[in-house]
């Protein structure tokens, strides 16, 4: 029997719905079945909403929609934290949590980013999630890349599907020096200020947020050493951008390593007006209030568990 409604507009609560069922189905591969049992809807209303979504113009390759996740707890991070904008989508309890979100960021840039732009990007899984994803459309839209820190490595893997012929302007330096001194003459060379100052000119910037567990991606990638830790949170360290150590109202901590970190102090990142940052996690919680009360972001993107967490 055909669905006498199929031809009717989307209801309110089917465009609410059409983001969330959009993600599990095309970023996260979850069949119908599994979405309608997730949401407690049919099958059949699953099908009714993405093909609604489709012949509407609110779903297209990419999810072409304002309606990401909820609304009111996107407005109540938005006023809480002074953003010009927060995205929210939906949790999901397996997956990269590092690649849901590089796909939200890119998508994100995909809607924003102008023809032949430049586009800052800090280190990290997510930014590096992001770049891949946003690669194929680096010649479409000729934008260009700029980091905001040392660390080439990092920055690798997410480069090497950029478009041939775009302009990838790297800091030529290591992201942590094994001294001060070498830091301090890295700073100073022309190559290393001119790509820096480069970066916050840049039409848009992407961030990470980075917690201070046992699992965080500053000791993963070798940056501090775990013994460092408990010193660290006895300053009063929750967190990190950009390889640098933050307290829970976002002030940069005067500690020892800033003076070997090759990139952008914090406090040049409120001369950013359109930096993004995205970050999710039950352990990333303390780390990612702490940087929206620094108030140097812009705009934020993060899941639903992490955005109800953060404002209980």
């Amino acid at each position: 029997m055909s669905d006498q409604n199929s031809d009717t507009p989307m209801s309110l609560d089917e465009e609410e719905l059409l983001p969330r069922v959009a993600w599990y189905y095309y970023h996260d591969g979850l069949t119908q079945n599994a979405i309608g049992e997730r949401l407690g809807l049919s099958r059949i209303k699953i099908s009714r909403i993405l093909d609604a979504g489709q012949r509407s113009g609110l779903l297209q390759v990419t999810i072409n929609s304002s309606l990401h996740g909820s609304f009111e707890l996107e407005r109540e991070i938005a006023e809480r934290f002074g953003l010009d904008e927060v995205r929210l989508i939906p949790t999901l309890e397996t997956g990269v949590t590092s690649e849901r979100l590089g796909q939200a960021a890119a998508q994100y840039l995909m809607q924003k980013l102008p023809s032949k732009s430049m586009l800052a990007v800090g280190w990290g899984e997510m930014v590096s999630a992001a770049i891949q994803r946003l690669g194929h459309l680096s010649n479409q839209r000729m934008f260009d890349l700029v980091a905001m820190t040392g660390g080439v490595q990092s920055y690798v893997d997410g480069l090497r599907i950029m478009g041939l012929g775009r302009k990838i302007y790297l800091v030529p330096a290591p992201l942590v020096c094994s001294t001060q001194e070498l830091t301090r003459l890295l700073m100073e060379e022309p190559d290393v200020m001119n790509t820096l100052n480069m970066s916050l000119n840049a039409d848009y910037a992407l961030i990470g947020i980075g917690s201070l567990n046992e699992n965080a991606s500053v000791l993963r990638a070798g940056h501090i050493h775990p013994s460092e830790l408990p010193a660290m949170r006895r300053l009063g360290a929750v967190g990190d951008v950009l390889c640098r150590f933050i307290d829970e109202n976002g002030e940069e901590l005067p500690l020892p390593i800033h003076d070997r970190v090759v990139g952008l102090p914090l406090k040049k990142l409120t001369a950013t007006t359109r930096l993004i940052a995205a970050a999710a996690g039950s352990e990333k919680i303390d780390s990612i209030r702490a940087a929206l009360n620094g108030r140097f972001i812009n705009i934020f993107i993060t899941d639903e568990t992490t955005a109800a967490a953060l404002m209980s």
